[in-house]
Protein backbone atom coordinates (compact mmCIF):
# COMPACT_ATOMS: atom_id res chain seq x y z
CA UNK A 1 0.00 0.00 0.00
CA UNK A 2 2.69 2.62 0.71
CA UNK A 3 4.61 1.96 -2.79
CA UNK A 4 1.11 2.60 -4.61
CA UNK A 5 0.64 5.83 -2.11
CA UNK A 6 4.04 6.70 -3.43
CA UNK A 7 2.98 5.89 -7.31
CA UNK A 8 -0.16 8.50 -6.97
CA UNK A 9 2.23 11.05 -5.04
CA UNK A 10 4.62 10.92 -7.81
CA UNK A 11 1.86 11.27 -10.54
CA UNK A 12 0.16 14.46 -9.15
CA UNK A 13 -2.93 13.50 -11.36
CA UNK A 14 -5.84 10.57 -11.12
CA UNK A 15 -5.06 7.12 -11.93
CA UNK A 16 -6.28 3.37 -12.09
CA UNK A 17 -5.48 0.13 -11.38
CA UNK A 18 -3.67 -0.05 -15.01
CA UNK A 19 -1.31 2.97 -14.45
CA UNK A 20 -0.36 2.18 -10.78
CA UNK A 21 0.36 -1.63 -11.85
CA UNK A 22 2.90 -0.33 -14.50
CA UNK A 23 4.58 2.09 -12.75
CA UNK A 24 4.97 -0.27 -9.71
CA UNK A 25 6.50 -2.64 -12.48
CA UNK A 26 9.55 -0.47 -13.26
CA UNK A 27 10.31 -0.34 -9.67
CA UNK A 28 10.74 -4.58 -9.66
CA UNK A 29 7.56 -4.30 -7.43
CA UNK A 30 5.27 -7.16 -9.88
CA UNK A 31 1.57 -6.81 -8.73
CA UNK A 32 -1.32 -7.35 -10.89
CA UNK A 33 -4.50 -4.97 -11.49
CA UNK A 34 -6.82 -6.68 -9.14
CA UNK A 35 -3.94 -7.12 -6.82
CA UNK A 36 -3.49 -3.04 -7.13
CA UNK A 37 -7.86 -2.46 -7.07
CA UNK A 38 -7.97 -4.42 -3.70
CA UNK A 39 -5.33 -2.53 -2.33
CA UNK A 40 -7.09 0.80 -3.93
CA UNK A 41 -9.85 -0.60 -1.65
CA UNK A 42 -8.34 -0.60 1.06
CA UNK A 43 -6.57 2.92 1.52
CA UNK A 44 -10.24 4.35 0.26
CA UNK A 45 -11.40 2.95 3.76
CA UNK A 46 -8.87 4.53 5.52
CA UNK A 47 -9.08 7.58 3.93
CA UNK A 48 -5.52 7.83 2.42
CA UNK A 49 -6.73 8.20 -1.23
CA UNK A 50 -10.08 8.72 -2.94
CA UNK A 51 -12.17 7.96 -6.01
CA UNK A 52 -12.85 10.61 -8.31
CA UNK A 53 -12.83 9.49 -11.96
CA UNK A 54 -14.91 6.60 -13.01
CA UNK A 55 -14.59 3.50 -11.30
CA UNK A 56 -10.81 3.71 -10.93
CA UNK A 57 -9.24 6.71 -10.98
CA UNK A 58 -8.03 7.75 -7.50
CA UNK A 59 -5.90 10.60 -6.27
CA UNK A 60 -3.64 10.31 -2.50
CA UNK A 61 -5.47 12.60 0.13
CA UNK A 62 -3.82 14.80 2.72
CA UNK A 63 -3.80 11.50 5.00
CA UNK A 64 -2.23 9.56 2.54
CA UNK A 65 0.63 12.12 2.08
CA UNK A 66 1.28 12.01 5.47
CA UNK A 67 1.32 8.31 5.99
CA UNK A 68 4.45 8.40 3.73
CA UNK A 69 5.85 10.65 5.59
CA UNK A 70 5.20 8.90 8.69
CA UNK A 71 5.31 4.89 7.47
CA UNK A 72 8.24 2.63 8.11
CA UNK A 73 10.77 4.49 9.44
CA UNK A 74 12.86 1.85 10.32
CA UNK A 75 12.91 1.11 6.94
CA UNK A 76 14.03 4.47 6.09
CA UNK A 77 17.01 4.79 8.19
CA UNK A 78 19.91 4.61 5.76
CA UNK A 79 17.95 6.26 3.17
CA UNK A 80 19.98 9.44 2.41
CA UNK A 81 22.93 6.57 1.48
CA UNK A 82 20.97 5.06 -0.58
CA UNK A 83 19.81 8.22 -2.41
CA UNK A 84 23.49 9.42 -2.80
CA UNK A 85 24.24 5.61 -4.18
CA UNK A 86 21.26 5.95 -6.52
CA UNK A 87 21.91 9.63 -7.99
CA UNK A 88 25.51 9.45 -8.71
CA UNK A 89 24.64 5.93 -10.84
CA UNK A 90 22.76 8.18 -12.42
CA UNK A 91 25.08 10.53 -12.99
CA UNK A 92 26.34 10.74 -16.31
CA UNK A 93 28.20 13.85 -16.98
CA UNK A 94 30.91 13.66 -19.74
CA UNK A 95 34.10 15.48 -18.87
CA UNK A 96 35.47 15.70 -22.09
CA UNK A 97 32.71 17.14 -23.86
CA UNK A 98 31.02 18.77 -20.79
CA UNK A 99 27.72 17.43 -21.37
CA UNK A 100 24.89 15.10 -19.54
CA UNK A 101 23.09 14.90 -16.49
CA UNK A 102 24.90 15.77 -12.96
CA UNK A 103 22.58 15.77 -9.40
CA UNK A 104 21.35 19.10 -8.15
CA UNK A 105 19.42 19.98 -5.34
CA UNK A 106 15.75 21.67 -5.59
CA UNK A 107 14.69 24.43 -3.10
CA UNK A 108 11.29 26.39 -3.69
CA UNK A 109 11.66 30.38 -2.19
CA UNK A 110 8.10 32.27 -1.73
CA UNK A 111 8.44 34.19 -4.86
CA UNK A 112 8.22 37.15 -3.43
CA UNK A 113 11.65 36.35 -1.18
CA UNK A 114 13.21 35.49 -4.31
CA UNK A 115 15.01 38.57 -4.73
CA UNK A 116 16.13 39.59 -1.51
CA UNK A 117 16.98 35.68 -1.19
CA UNK A 118 19.42 35.67 -3.92
CA UNK A 119 20.59 38.87 -2.27
CA UNK A 120 21.68 37.11 0.13
CA UNK A 121 23.10 33.73 -1.56
CA UNK A 122 25.43 35.62 -4.15
CA UNK A 123 28.04 36.36 -1.56
CA UNK A 124 27.98 32.66 -1.14
CA UNK A 125 28.39 31.55 -4.72
CA UNK A 126 31.04 34.58 -5.34
CA UNK A 127 33.37 32.99 -2.33
CA UNK A 128 32.96 29.48 -3.87
CA UNK A 129 31.12 27.87 -0.88
CA UNK A 130 28.98 26.07 -2.86
CA UNK A 131 29.60 23.04 -5.46
CA UNK A 132 29.18 25.46 -8.34
CA UNK A 133 28.39 28.88 -9.38
CA UNK A 134 26.60 27.22 -11.87
CA UNK A 135 22.21 27.49 -11.08
CA UNK A 136 19.20 26.49 -12.67
CA UNK A 137 15.94 28.88 -12.09
CA UNK A 138 11.95 28.06 -12.84
CA UNK A 139 8.75 29.52 -12.69
CA UNK A 140 5.73 28.33 -11.11
CA UNK A 141 4.56 25.38 -13.33
CA UNK A 142 8.19 24.61 -15.05
CA UNK A 143 10.44 21.82 -13.95
CA UNK A 144 13.37 21.42 -12.88
CA UNK A 145 14.57 17.63 -13.91
CA UNK A 146 11.40 15.79 -12.52
CA UNK A 147 10.17 18.18 -10.19
CA UNK A 148 7.87 20.67 -10.83
CA UNK A 149 7.50 24.44 -9.30
CA UNK A 150 4.58 24.70 -7.01
CA UNK A 151 2.00 27.58 -7.03
CA UNK A 152 3.41 30.69 -6.04
CA UNK A 153 6.87 29.21 -5.71
CA UNK A 154 10.45 29.96 -7.64
CA UNK A 155 12.38 27.15 -7.82
CA UNK A 156 16.61 27.28 -7.42
CA UNK A 157 18.34 23.81 -8.50
CA UNK A 158 21.66 24.21 -6.82
CA UNK A 159 24.74 21.19 -7.97
CA UNK A 160 25.28 18.56 -5.19
CA UNK A 161 28.03 17.10 -3.92
CA UNK A 162 27.42 14.08 -5.40
CA UNK A 163 28.15 15.00 -8.76
CA UNK A 164 32.04 14.06 -7.71
CA UNK A 165 30.56 10.85 -6.33
CA UNK A 166 29.11 9.93 -10.04
CA UNK A 167 32.40 11.31 -11.48
CA UNK A 168 34.29 9.07 -9.86
CA UNK A 169 31.79 5.61 -10.04
CA UNK A 170 31.98 6.39 -14.00
CA UNK A 171 35.80 5.97 -13.78
CA UNK A 172 35.50 3.01 -11.97
CA UNK A 173 36.60 4.45 -8.38
CA UNK A 174 34.77 3.39 -5.17
CA UNK A 175 33.66 6.11 -2.75
CA UNK A 176 32.68 5.62 0.72
CA UNK A 177 30.08 8.40 1.92
CA UNK A 178 30.34 8.67 5.43
CA UNK A 179 28.53 11.77 6.66
CA UNK A 180 27.09 15.39 6.42
CA UNK A 181 28.10 17.75 9.24
CA UNK A 182 28.78 21.26 9.98
CA UNK A 183 32.39 22.16 9.20
CA UNK A 184 34.21 25.20 10.89
CA UNK A 185 36.26 27.34 8.57
CA UNK A 186 38.99 29.54 10.09
CA UNK A 187 40.90 32.54 7.84
CA UNK A 188 39.23 30.18 5.00
CA UNK A 189 40.81 27.28 6.12
CA UNK A 190 38.96 24.50 7.09
CA UNK A 191 39.72 23.38 10.80
CA UNK A 192 37.45 21.19 12.47
CA UNK A 193 33.54 19.08 12.02
CA UNK A 194 31.73 19.78 14.59
CA UNK A 195 28.35 18.15 14.05
CA UNK A 196 28.04 15.12 11.96
CA UNK A 197 25.30 12.86 10.76
CA UNK A 198 26.06 9.17 9.56
CA UNK A 199 24.17 8.60 6.42
CA UNK A 200 23.70 4.59 7.17
CA UNK A 201 22.01 5.52 10.02
CA UNK A 202 19.95 8.54 9.43
CA UNK A 203 16.64 8.85 7.06
CA UNK A 204 17.09 12.43 5.94
CA UNK A 205 19.41 14.52 4.37
CA UNK A 206 21.63 15.86 6.90
CA UNK A 207 22.21 19.26 5.21
CA UNK A 208 18.33 19.92 5.65
CA UNK A 209 18.37 19.48 9.40
CA UNK A 210 21.63 21.48 9.68
CA UNK A 211 19.33 24.20 7.72
CA UNK A 212 16.05 24.05 10.01
CA UNK A 213 18.21 23.86 13.38
CA UNK A 214 20.29 27.48 12.29
CA UNK A 215 23.37 25.80 12.93
CA UNK A 216 25.46 27.19 9.99
CA UNK A 217 26.82 30.84 9.98
CA UNK A 218 27.55 30.88 6.02
CA UNK A 219 26.76 34.26 5.43
CA UNK A 220 29.75 35.24 8.06
CA UNK A 221 31.89 32.80 6.44
CA UNK A 222 31.97 34.11 3.33
CA UNK A 223 32.57 37.77 4.38
CA UNK A 224 34.78 37.02 7.07
CA UNK A 225 36.52 33.08 6.05
CA UNK A 226 35.56 32.08 9.17
CA UNK A 227 32.40 30.42 10.33
CA UNK A 228 30.36 26.86 10.13
CA UNK A 229 28.97 25.88 6.86
CA UNK A 230 27.84 22.17 5.19
CA UNK A 231 30.29 19.69 4.41
CA UNK A 232 30.03 15.84 3.33
CA UNK A 233 32.71 13.65 4.30
CA UNK A 234 34.29 10.61 1.89
CA UNK A 235 36.89 7.66 1.65
CA UNK A 236 38.31 6.17 -1.11
CA UNK A 237 41.12 3.41 -1.59
CA UNK A 238 44.56 5.74 -1.07
CA UNK A 239 45.92 3.73 -4.74
CA UNK A 240 43.11 5.78 -6.72
CA UNK A 241 44.02 8.86 -5.68
CA UNK A 242 46.19 10.09 -8.86
CA UNK A 243 42.78 9.29 -10.79
CA UNK A 244 40.95 11.28 -8.29
CA UNK A 245 43.05 14.13 -8.62
CA UNK A 246 43.31 13.71 -12.12
CA UNK A 247 38.97 13.82 -12.44
CA UNK A 248 38.98 16.45 -9.40
CA UNK A 249 40.91 18.68 -11.63
CA UNK A 250 38.71 18.24 -14.83
CA UNK A 251 35.70 18.93 -12.82
CA UNK A 252 36.98 22.33 -11.26
CA UNK A 253 37.93 23.33 -15.31
CA UNK A 254 33.91 22.70 -15.96
CA UNK A 255 32.89 24.61 -12.93
CA UNK A 256 32.20 22.23 -11.04
CA UNK A 257 34.60 22.60 -7.50
CA UNK A 258 33.00 20.20 -4.98
CA UNK A 259 36.55 18.79 -3.10
CA UNK A 260 37.12 21.16 -0.31
CA UNK A 261 40.00 18.93 0.69
CA UNK A 262 42.08 15.84 0.09
CA UNK A 263 43.70 14.32 2.69
CA UNK A 264 46.83 12.12 3.49
CA UNK A 265 46.64 8.39 3.35
CA UNK A 266 45.35 6.67 6.62
CA UNK A 267 45.92 10.29 8.33
CA UNK A 268 42.77 11.85 10.18
CA UNK A 269 41.19 14.85 8.07
CA UNK A 270 39.93 17.78 9.88
CA UNK A 271 40.40 15.80 12.81
CA UNK A 272 38.12 12.71 11.70
CA UNK A 273 40.05 9.25 11.53
CA UNK A 274 40.35 7.67 8.44
CA UNK A 275 41.07 3.68 7.39
CA UNK A 276 43.68 2.05 7.11
CA UNK A 277 44.92 2.82 3.42
CA UNK A 278 42.06 5.07 2.88
CA UNK A 279 42.58 8.72 2.19
CA UNK A 280 39.77 11.01 3.27
CA UNK A 281 38.02 13.81 0.78
CA UNK A 282 35.31 17.05 1.94
CA UNK A 283 33.26 17.88 -0.28
CA UNK A 284 31.73 21.08 0.10
CA UNK A 285 27.31 21.26 0.52
CA UNK A 286 25.42 21.88 -2.31
CA UNK A 287 22.90 24.19 -0.13
CA UNK A 288 25.25 26.02 1.43
CA UNK A 289 23.75 29.33 -0.25
CA UNK A 290 20.19 28.47 0.96
CA UNK A 291 21.47 27.68 4.32
CA UNK A 292 22.71 31.25 4.03
CA UNK A 293 19.17 32.45 3.05
CA UNK A 294 18.05 30.47 5.90
CA UNK A 295 19.85 32.13 8.34
CA UNK A 296 18.26 35.65 7.33
CA UNK A 297 14.86 34.56 7.64
CA UNK A 298 14.18 33.47 4.48
CA UNK A 299 12.80 29.89 4.66
CA UNK A 300 12.91 27.09 2.08
CA UNK A 301 11.20 24.07 0.64
CA UNK A 302 14.17 21.80 0.63
CA UNK A 303 14.68 18.50 -1.95
CA UNK A 304 18.16 17.46 -1.41
CA UNK A 305 19.81 14.90 -3.68
CA UNK A 306 16.36 14.23 -5.36
CA UNK A 307 17.09 14.82 -9.21
CA UNK A 308 19.50 15.32 -12.07
CA UNK A 309 19.68 18.25 -14.78
CA UNK A 310 20.98 18.87 -18.15
CA UNK A 311 24.64 20.59 -17.58
CA UNK A 312 23.78 22.66 -20.30
CA UNK A 313 20.49 23.71 -18.73
CA UNK A 314 22.25 25.29 -16.13
CA UNK A 315 23.63 29.23 -16.28
CA UNK A 316 26.33 31.37 -14.17
CA UNK A 317 24.51 32.39 -10.85
CA UNK A 318 25.49 36.12 -12.09
CA UNK A 319 22.91 36.26 -14.97
CA UNK A 320 20.44 35.35 -12.77
CA UNK A 321 21.74 38.60 -10.89
CA UNK A 322 21.18 40.36 -13.83
CA UNK A 323 17.57 39.52 -14.36
CA UNK A 324 16.85 40.09 -11.29
CA UNK A 325 18.46 43.47 -11.27
CA UNK A 326 20.48 43.14 -8.12
CA UNK A 327 24.10 45.13 -8.71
Amino acid sequence: MLFILKVLSGLQKPAGSVVIAKHLKEQGIDLSERAVRYHLRLTDERGLTELVTGRDGRIITSKGLKEIEKALVSDKVGFAISRIEHLAYRTNFNLDTRSGEIPVNISFFPRDKFKEAFEIMSPVFEKGLCVSKLIAVAQAGQKLGDITVPENRIGLASVCSIVVNGALLKAGIPMDSRFGGILQLQNHHAVRFTQVIYYNGSSLDPSEIFIKARMTSVKESAITGSGEILANFREIPAMCEPVTRRIVDNLKQAELNGVLAIGEVSEPLCEINVDVNKIGIILIGGLNPVAAAAEAGIEAENHSMCTVLEYKNLVDYREVSRWLKIR
